[in-house]
């Protein structure tokens, strides 16, 4: 293994042999091919670099990682409040101050602002403390990708929604204003409000409480009175929902009444 200080002497030995490379058009001394030259001082850059130092930053790198930072921590903040998982950020900044006579901050650039309401657009504010601090306005357009809820095929109006008619998938949740679910179980067994395509993002404007009745089934009807209740077979009429009120037909008078459904092929009725 080459040791640090035999590439230190080498480099010197290098400088002191080549001290301008290869110089082509002079005769006499050594040559050195550009490959060489080239290997040789890359060896050397690395071996006078101390411990541990690193790169430093530019100005555009310190806010992009500033900003990338802070609203990271909004960010998960949020998803932890709706338990969303597999939250993803995406951002592009935009500068609303000129910044191309700052000079990087020699200290951490301290970001305010940010809305969890207004996720696409935010608005922040970045300081640099010091004697040659600066203080800017940056925007930001913000992508937050999450797997959602999506149809995998046609679901009609009126169908109670299956498992298998449903998967998670990425997508930018800041492009979703009329809402989205993120899990699988919030919309399984509800019913379809209006015709959801495939492959579409489901939102609460389409989704209905459960149909616990469907319209032409067989149901029972309770019917109760001053503590007595009775029981009598039933049509439905119209479908529905727990705590809707449908038309249903009692098979034993041929009456139509209008019953509250209370459960699977269960309604009630007074009497």
């Amino acid at each position: 293994m080459i040791s640090l200080d035999f590439l230190k002497r080498y480099c010197a030995k290098m400088s002191a042999t080549f001290p301008h490379g290869n110089q082509r058009g002079k005769t006499g001394g050594s040559k050195i091919s550009p490959f060489i030259f080239l290997v040789a001082l890359s060896t050397c850059a690395i071996a006078g670099e101390k411990p541990g130092q690193k790169a430093e930053q530019t100005l555009e790198q310190q806010i992009d990682q500033a900003i990338h930072q802070h609203l990271q921590t909004l960010m998960n903040q949020q998803a932890k409040e709706n338990g969303w998982q597999g939250l993803r950020l995406a951002i592009e900044n935009t500068p609303l101050t000129r910044t191309q006579q700052l000079a990087p901050c020699p200290t951490e650039i301290h970001v305010s602002g940010g809305s969890t309401t207004k996720l696409a657009r935010q608005q922040l504010t970045l300081e640099c403390a010091g004697a040659k601090g600066w203080l800017i306005k940056v925007s930001s357009d913000v992508q937050l990708f999450l797997p959602v809820v999506i149809s995998t095929s046609v679901i009609n109006r009126g169908d109670t929604i299956q498992r298998n008619q449903l998967k998670l998938q990425e997508n930018d949740i800041t492009r979703s204003p009329r809402g989205f679910y993120h899990r699988l179980d919030q919309v399984t067994n509800m019913g379809a409000k209006r015709r959801i395509r495939a492959n579409q993002i489901l939102s609460p404007d389409l989704i209905d409480q459960p149909q616990l009745i469907k319209r032409g089934e067989k149901i029972k009807i309770i019917a109760n009175r001053d503590g007595i209740s009775a029981s009598m077979p039933g049509e439905a009429l119209e479908k529905g929902g727990e705590g809707e009120i449908i038309r249903v037909k009692n098979l034993s008078s041929g009456k139509t009444i209008e019953a509250k459904v209370v459960g699977a092929g269960v309604v009630s009725s007074t009497f």
